[in-house]
C-alpha cells in the first residue's frame, strides 16, 4: 500500500462535478476548507448531456447545460477550490484520514463529500447515445417544454414511465408508451391515471431496436421488435423519453456505507451526514425522488456546511 504524500492531504475532498459536487465545493471554498474535487469519469455529471436548461434560477433566457456546469466549476475555483479531472477508483473509509486512489494518484482527506450523482437506464444502442439531448431524453421534467405538440416515445413500464408520460401530456399532442412485456409493472393508481388519460396510447410487447433521425434534425421515428414473433416495424415519433430507471453511482462503496436496495446513500436527514462519521452525500446518489439539478445544488451546499461544521468540531 502506499501512502498519499503530505501535498496530496486535504481537509476535504468531494467526489464529483455536477451541481451538486461544485456547490458543495463553492461553499467549502467559501469558508476556507480549500477543498480538492475529483471530477469523475464524466466531469459536470447528466448536465453535461442536457442541451438547453430553462428551470435553473437565474438564467431567464435559459443556458446550455455544459456551459452551466462551466460557469459553476470556474465560481468554485474562484474561491480556491482544487479541481481535478481524476476518476475515484478506491476508497478507504476505515481508515482516519480516509484515503483516496485515482486514475491519476492517491489522496488522504479528512471530510469526504461523496457527490457522484447517478445514471439513468438506457437501452445501449448508439443511435440513442448520438441523440441524447437531440430529441432522445431521461427526464420529462428537465426537457418536456421542448416537445410541444409533438408526438413522443415513453420506453418503460413502472411508475416512472406513467409518471412522465403524463407529464409529457402536457406538451405533447400524443405520447405512445413502449413496453417489452404484455403487462406493465406500475403500481395501480399510476397505471389507471395514464390508462385514463386520452393522448396517451400504448405498444405492448414492444422493444426499441433503433432511434432514427440525426443531431441536425432530431428524431424522426423507432424501430420496434415484437420480442415474441421478432417482427419489426417503424414507429414515427418526434422525440423518445427512456423511464426505465435511474442507477446511482455507488459501486465504490459498496459494503462501505448504508444503502438502500437500489444502491442510494442513506443519509441522515434533514443533514447529509452518512453512517460513517465525516462522510457526506449530496444530489443524485441520495436522492431517488427529485432528480433535478437545483435539488442536487441545494443539497451540496448542506453537505458542504454539514462537513464545515464537523471538521470545526
Amino acid at each position: 500500500m502506499t501512502t498519499a504524500s503530505p501535498s496530496n492531504h486535504h481537509r476535504l475532498t468531494i467526489l464529483g462535478s455536477g451541481p451538486a459536487g461544485l456547490t458543495a465545493a463553492l461553499y467549502a471554498a467559501r469558508a476556507d476548507l480549500a477543498p480538492l474535487v475529483l471530477e469523475g469519469s464524466q466531469p459536470g455529471g447528466q448536465l453535461t448531456i442536457t442541451t438547453d436548461v430553462e428551470n435553473y434560477p437565474g438564467f431567464p433566457e435559459g443556458i446550455m447545460g455544459p456551459e452551466l456546469i462551466d460557469q459553476m466549476r470556474a465560481q468554485a475555483r474562484r474561491f480556491g477550490a482544487d479541481t481535478r479531472f481524476e476518476t475515484g477508483a478506491f476508497v478507504a473509509l476505515n481508515e482516519r484520514p480516509f484515503r483516496i486512489e485515482t486514475d491519476g494518484g492517491e489522496y488522504s482527506t479528512d471530510a469526504l463529500i461523496i457527490a457522484t450523482g447517478a445514471s439513468a437506464r438506457q437501452l445501449g444502442l448508439s443511435s440513442e447515445a448520438e441523440l441524447m439531448g437531440y430529441g432522445v431524453s431521461a427526464c420529462a421534467t428537465c426537457d418536456g417544454f421542448f416537445f410541444r405538440d409533438k408526438e413522443l416515445v415513453v420506453v418503460g413500464g413502472g411508475d416512472t414511465a406513467m409518471e412522465e408520460a403524463t407529464f409529457l401530456t402536457r406538451f405533447a399532442s400524443k405520447v405512445t408508451i413502449v413496453h417489452r412485456r404484455g403487462e406493465l409493472r406500475a403500481s395501480a393508481i399510476m397505471r389507471d391515471r395514464a390508462a385514463a388519460n386520452e393522448k396517451i396510447d400504448w405498444r405492448f410487447h414492444a422493444t426499441v431496436e433503433e432511434i432514427h433521425g440525426s443531431r441536425a434534425e432530431g428524431v424522426r421515428g423507432v424501430r420496434l421488435r415484437d420480442p415474441r414473433s421478432g417482427d419489426e416495424s417503424d414507429f414515427a415519433c418526434q422525440g423518445v423519453f427512456m423511464a426505465i430507471g435511474h442507477t446511482p453511482n455507488t459501486e465504490l462503496f459498496r459494503d462501505k456505507l448504508a444503502m438502500d436496495e437500489v444502491g442510494y446513500l442513506k443519509v441522515h436527514h434533514p443533514g447529509t451526514a452518512t453512517d460513517i462519521e465525516g462522510v457526506f452525500a449530496c444530489g443524485d446518489v441520495m436522492d431517488p425522488t427529485y432528480r433535478q439539478a437545483v435539488t442536487a445544488a441545494g443539497t451540496g451546499c448542506q453537505a458542504a456546511i454539514d462537513a464545515e461544521r464537523w471538521l470545526s468540531e
